[in-house]
């Protein structure tokens, strides 16, 4: 459902992001991101001269290659277009994401490597996009070998926590949706002490 209907108004700027997840050939994952800011409007840029409306100021990408644990193996950045003389000379520090895993402390890895004057605002905030669609895109793949395994040993398969309990509110452990979709990992009013 779209927003409702704006005040009359003059667009100024756009921020795209888009990102994707592949499953590799050698059985590795890559997860990339691309990041565009354009304005609507003429204006001046003292490294790249007179800026047309609709060329972006920022078009910048990265891509982790992440193995089935969500441990980085490879990061790459790239800039195709950017405000600064010496912007593209950080994207080589992106590879010290290599060896950290996505999930608890993503973020605090993040500051710790490439915060502030250590990395790119811009690509810096795609990742935290990225690790969200990392999960998306290997969590189904994953669920469901660990399944067919399973039941290829005639075994029931292992109950895992899903990664997304407690991220939201739809995914509350306490909810509905828990309770009909994950339920042993339910926690409402009638939870089962015996499980």
């Amino acid at each position: 459902m779209p927003l409702s209907k704006p005040v009359p108004r003059k667009a100024l700027h756009r921020r795209s992001i888009i990102c994707d997840g592949y499953q590799r050939d050698d059985g590795l994952w890559d997860i990339e991101g691309r990041m565009e800011d354009i304005k609507h409007y003429p204006f001046d840029n003292k490294f790249r001269g007179k800026v047309p409306p609709g060329e972006p100021l920022h078009e910048m990408y990265i891509r982790l290659t992440l193995d089935d644990d969500l441990v980085v193996r490879e990061v790459e950045a790239r800039m195709d277009h950017f405000p600064f003389d010496g912007c593209p000379d950080i994207t080589v520090d992106y590879g010290k994401l290599a060896g950290v895993k996505i999930g608890i402390g993503w973020r605090r890895a993040i500051r710790e490597r490439l915060g502030g004057k250590l990395g790119c605002t811009h690509l810096t905030e795609l990742l935290p996009v990225l690790a969200t669609v990392a999960i998306q895109t290997l969590m189904p793949v994953i669920m469901k070998r660990r399944r067919e395994a399973a039941e290829a040993e005639g075994k029931a398969p292992e109950k895992t926590r899903p990664p997304m309990l407690d991220s939201c509110h739809s995914w509350a452990s306490d909810g509905p949706n828990v309770k009909e979709f994950a339920p042993d990992f339910y926690t409402g009013p009638d939870f089962d002490m015996e499980k």
